[in-house]
């Protein structure tokens, strides 16, 4: 075989991450800290503000027309989280909990894929058994050194900052969904 044909067929061959994201069914994230920037912002009310980045919700809207399980796991337990899960139309809102490897198992069962199938994103130590678990983990930039170490992937962008959103276009455009390709 010419080294011109051997080129070709070895450049067609999809990368083993490439694989990964190919197979990816779910895609379930921490919000603090990977769709937020971490910070906790009180008015002089008492009031609880969060800033969302409108590009990861669009990455997620556009994971969830390419059929994609969209799914928030956190730990804490907010009106704010609930009403952003509404307005991205999330159908796995999962707040208050501790250990989230379970519940992205159970999210698994009720879907009919196996962890192989899910991807998760976390940026702390809450996050760690949860992301060792699955079939691709990511963290944003500004995740913690624990994180950053046993990822599959860890993105250019901060959280907040559109970390989710640089995820979920690789998985779209290892799925042959890109939404920049006509």
């Amino acid at each position: 075989m010419s080294s011109a044909r051997r080129s070709r067929t070895t450049a067609s061959k999809p990368s083993p991450r490439n694989r990964v994201l190919a197979r990816l069914r779910v895609f379930a994230t921490d919000v603090d800290g990977v769709l937020t920037d971490a910070g906790m912002y009180y008015s002089e009310a008492g009031d609880e503000v969060k800033k969302f980045h409108t590009r990861d919700g669009m990455g997620i809207k556009l994971l969830q027309r390419a059929g994609l399980i969209t799914a928030f796991v956190t730990q804490e337990n907010t009106k704010l989280v609930a009403r952003r899960g509404d307005k991205l139309g999330i159908p796995e809102v999962h707040q208050g909990v501790l250990d989230k490897l379970p519940v992205l198992q159970a999210i698994a069962v009720r879907h009919g894929v196996t962890l192989r199938e899910v991807a998760y994103m976390g940026d702390d130590l809450n996050d760690l058994t949860a992301l060792k678990a699955v079939g691709f983990s990511a963290s944003p930039a500004d995740g913690l050194l624990p994180i950053r170490k046993v990822v599959t992937y860890v993105c250019r962008a901060k959280g907040g900052e559109g970390a989710v959103r640089e995820v979920a276009e690789m998985i779209l455009e290892a799925q042959g969904k890109s939404p920049w390709k006509p």
